[in-house]
């Protein structure tokens, strides 16, 4: 029951993640450079392996120091796979990416089972169906003009999570149970701090946007990048430790990845009656029709994915 409720803390931290990025991006990069980011969260994510490496230590008798760069390399790659993730949420909405994030838990069934010799079962097939008709109806309910934009959306999370999952799977594939699990997560901070110091590197444009974006908003810029990299510090935790110890990878990512956009939706409508420009959710019969059944399509698949 443990990984269950850090899968739904995750969840929630997800989402408001989600529309502090939104904002972010929005607001302060003007839709513009949102990879820009990666210079904050370079400095941000080497201080927290500075910070938490000493506090966990390294045990070399429950951890060897080829997996520890096996760690590093995850992190590396999920560096990599924000770049698609900022670059989905520059051409669409929240709400709608999140619900494309629906195509993690079949990839994580279907990686386990090419790469790991994982069994899936029948009901489990079904259930991959079930889940990838979410985004696919979100796709069909949008008018044609902005079609062209929501595929454009949905590649770039198929590419972020793709690199992501399989991340993730050798994250939680390599973790020791003797292990202490917040050195294996320091190790990973410090594979994304590297991954952006080199694509920041290889991508000088960033580093000029960035501090164009912090000229001209006199440094508020700073505000949301520390709130967001604090919650998703907290949410990181959550989130692999919820998969080192939950019954099935796939059903563990389907549990958080499902309740997101449910929670994303309508933690936006909150937002928005508050303060538009940083939910800007609308409501409409069409919009709470197309969740509902999008969100009840991907329950289903996780009582199937559960057998």
């Amino acid at each position: 029951m443990t990984w269950l409720i850090l899968l739904l803390v995750s969840a929630v931290l997800t989402s408001f993640g989600l529309y502090i990025d939104n904002f972010t991006i929005d607001v302060y990069f003007k839709g513009n450079g949102a990879n820009a980011q990666k210079v904050f969260y370079a400095f941000f994510q080497g201080l927290l392996f500075l910070i938490l490496l000493p506090i966990f230590g390294v045990d070399f008798n429950t951890v060897t120091p080829n997996t520890l760069v096996l760690f590093v390399v995850c992190g590396f790659a999920s560096s990599l796979a924000n770049v698609f993730y900022y670059k989905a949420l520059e051409v669409d909405d929240a709400t709608n990416v999140s619900i494309f994030v629906q195509l993690s838990p079949i990839l994580y069934l279907l990686f386990g089972w090419l790469f790991f010799g994982e069994f899936i079962s029948p009901s489990q097939i079904l259930a991959f169906f079930l889940i990838m008709a979410a985004p696919f109806i979100i796709i069909l309910t949008t008018r044609k003009r902005s079609r062209k934009i929501r595929l454009r959306a949905v590649f770039y999370v198929f590419l972020y999570v793709c690199i992501l999952v399989g991340s993730n799977l050798v994250f939680v594939k390599q973790s020791s149970p003797e292990a202490s699990f917040g050195t294996e997560l320091s190790f990973m901070f410090l594979g994304r701090s590297l991954g952006n110091f080199v694509l920041i590197l290889t991508n000088r444009k960033w580093i000029k946007r960035f501090h164009t974006v912090v000229k001209s908003t006199h440094g508020k810029v700073f505000l949301p990048l520390i709130a967001n990299g604090t919650l998703g510090t907290i949410k990181k935790f959550c989130y692999y430790f919820a998969l080192t110890i939950a019954p099935n990878l796939a059903l563990a990512s389907a549990v958080s990845d499902s309740t997101t956009p449910t929670v994303v939706f309508f933690l936006g409508l909150i937002l928005t009656a508050i303060r538009p420009a940083f939910g800007r959710e609308k409501l409409n019969k069409k919009a709470i029709t197309v969740h509902a059944i999008t969100t009840a399509l991907v329950i289903a698949g996780i009582i199937l994915i559960q057998n």
